[in-house]
């Protein structure tokens, strides 16, 4: 039984919903981790899955780390080791899990997305904001450094100049601020958000399954292989792509001047 995630099935849409809001959706001093990481082998491995939609319940998208929970870094005496294996073994999982996941996903973000939440949003592909939502990379703000991939992520996702203000500074965005940095791809009214999220995965699932998930490995190797390597493997998915049954219907629908009827 789930007791950090609520999932939710509409079609090709999968809607993962962080439901602890007591701990303001925390990642770490829980299962946040096995069940996130457990999620995204449930969706590798589903291949009639197509788009999937992360948010979170209550007034915040996540805290990200649990900060009560990290004194027992002093209570407990832990060495450097310990602590560098429990990030390694810990919420380091759910970068090389959420990130790496063919499928498209859509952060929904409904409220702040603080410290390890606002990395969350970042391992995501498309970021919608509600107008309530904030962003901060505060990590220093509690006198420690991103601990899970956010120095890599970030800077992917505003650039390195932005990033670096945000990380130094460890001050908040509002929701129009991570839009003019292009943190996130467009603002909603609160009570809209779930509504442009399924509306905008809705769009997304209308094509084909298989040419998302390599349009979407294309598109993460593309961050950070030479342009040669990319063309290599483009052209290699597309000889794939050009015999799929779903290329066929679609190129005869294109035809017939009607709408596709793509399989699973």
């Amino acid at each position: 039984m789930s007791t950090f995630l609520t999932l939710d099935r509409q079609g090709p849409i999968l809607t993962l919903t962080m439901n602890q809001p007591e701990t303001r959706n925390a990642l770490t001093g829980n299962t946040a981790v096995d069940e996130l990481v457990q999620a995204c082998a449930m969706v590798a491995k589903d291949s009639s899955i197509r788009v999937v939609i992360l948010t979170g319940n209550g007034p915040v998208f996540s805290s990200g780390g649990n900060v009560k929970d990290m004194q027992r870094y002093q209570t407990q005496q832990l060495t450097p080791d310990v602590i560098r294996e429990e990030y390694r073994q810990g919420i380091q999982r759910i970068p090389k899990a959420l990130y790496n996941l063919d499928v498209p996903v859509i952060a929904a973000v409904n409220g702040p997305a603080i410290g390890a939440g606002l990395d969350l949003t970042c391992m995501c592909d498309i970021r919608i904001a509600s107008d309530k939502a904030t962003f901060a990379e505060s990590f220093v703000k509690v006198g420690i450094v991103p601990g899970d991939g956010g120095a890599w992520l970030l800077p992917r996702a505003v650039g390195m100049s932005k990033a670096s203000e945000m990380a130094f500074t460890g001050e908040a965005l509002n929701a129009q601020q991570a839009l003019a940095c292009g943190l996130v791809s467009r603002v909603v009214p609160h009570e809209d958000l779930l509504k442009e999220a399924l509306a905008l995965a809705n769009k997304i699932a209308a094509n084909p399954g298989g040419v998302l998930r390599m349009t979407k490995r294309l598109l993460r190797e593309g961050e950070r292989s030479s342009l040669e390597s990319l063309l290599e493997m483009s052209a290699g998915y597309q000889a794939i792509a050009h015999m799929t049954d779903d290329h066929h219907e679609a190129v005869r629908a294109f035809v017939e001047k009607r709408p596709p009827k793509f399989k699973d």
